[in-house]
């Protein structure tokens, strides 16, 4: 079932969440959904504060983002081809290597979009969707839509990244959003 994306404003996106055991009603199919809600939004992760829950849950597919590359583009990442993976529980261990710049938007956040710098590596300790417990090192592409998702999960946003003047510049339209002021072609509910 697609759910609908909370948008900013939202307390739950402020939330820090919790983490979960294995018998969480529903869990299957909570993660179904997501898979579901994140492709119908054009999403390439998703995180259970954007759909009302406040569990330490995400799904990342970065796969996506190198489909569209050209076979030189994807020789200058690391983690080419991408993962697909459900994370539960996940806690960093490390972050590592340089920050480096790339364009970042969010299903929470739709029509902004802008430069965030983040580390190269993350390391995570987590369970996969079997309760199998992890411990992983991401590069690339991959670890920026994780660190992103995991934001989402520490009640943090790529916007909180943004300098004092970006955020002003902004402003507006992210008061336009949280009025439920935009348009998009997903299903999204707005803070009351």
């Amino acid at each position: 079932m697609i759910l609908p994306i909370v948008a900013y404003g939202a307390p739950v996106l402020r939330t820090v969440c919790k983490d979960i055991n294995a018998d969480y009603p529903g869990l299957n199919k909570l993660i179904e959904d997501m898979w579901e809600t994140m492709y119908a939004s054009s999403g390439v992760g998703l995180a259970a504060p954007q759909i009302n829950r406040e569990v330490r849950l995400f799904v990342i597919d970065s796969k996506q983002i190198f489909e569209g590359m050209d076979e030189e583009e994807k020789k200058k990442y690391a983690d080419a081809p991408g993962v697909k993976q459900v994370f539960i529980n996940a806690h960093i261990k490390e972050l590592d290597g340089e920050e480096w710049a790339y364009n970042e938007g969010c299903l929470s956040i739709p029509k902004i979009r802008e430069d965030i710098y983040r580390n190269e590596a993350v390391t995570l300790e987590y369970v996969d969707d079997q309760f199998q417990a992890h411990t992983q090192t991401f590069k690339g592409i991959t670890a920026r839509v994780i660190l992103h998702e995991y934001d989402h999960i520490e009640g943090k946003l790529f916007i909180d990244y943004l300098k004092p003047l970006k955020r002003r510049l902004i402003k507006g339209k992210l008061e336009d959003i949280s009025k439920g002021k935009v348009k998009v072609d997903y299903k999204m509910t707005f803070p009351k």
